[in-house]
């Protein structure tokens, strides 16, 4: 496996173990799954826009497994949050913060290179969100699904 598959498929697994949001406090339950499915949203968007433009067969392996892994996880937020009884925020609203977090990739030669990097700031984000979740939280169903 090239060096760049596996830089990009570590930090695919820790975004995938953290699905950032953008606060360092705790959360409220519905807040993190509201974050949490949004910064999926926008994960599995920049990874199709990613998957598009790329011509590195490791990248386009990479995006796939990205949108694969966030759209169980965010299936599975929806679960909890259902089971919860939470009130998350409708759709369109999360779509819209998704929108509001997707990295700006630059294209040709060097996307690539921001991609990953890209993906390893959300990652960086992401690990400090689902500590705090994971540390925090009262509700069993979220501190295991953070831990």
């Amino acid at each position: 496996m090239n060096p760049m598959a596996t830089v990009m498929r570590r930090a695919g697994l820790a975004l995938l173990l953290g699905l950032c949001a953008t606060s360092a406090l705790a959360q409220s339950p519905a807040a993190f799954i509201d974050d949490a499915s949004a910064q999926g949203m926008a994960d599995i968007e920049a990874s199709r826009q990613a998957h598009q433009q790329t011509s590195s067969k490791a990248v386009k392996e990479y995006t796939i497994q990205v949108i694969n892994d966030r759209t169980t996880a965010n299936q599975h937020l929806a679960k909890i949050a259902k089971q919860l009884d939470l009130p998350v925020a409708p759709r369109e609203q999360v779509m819209d913060q998704a929108k509001r977090l997707m990295p700006k990739v630059a294209e040709g030669e060097d996307f690539d290179r921001a991609y990953a990097a890209s993906q390893v700031k959300a990652t960086e984000a992401a690990i400090q969100q689902i500590r705090q979740q994971a540390e925090t939280s009262e509700v069993p169903e979220l501190k295991a699904f953070a831990e």
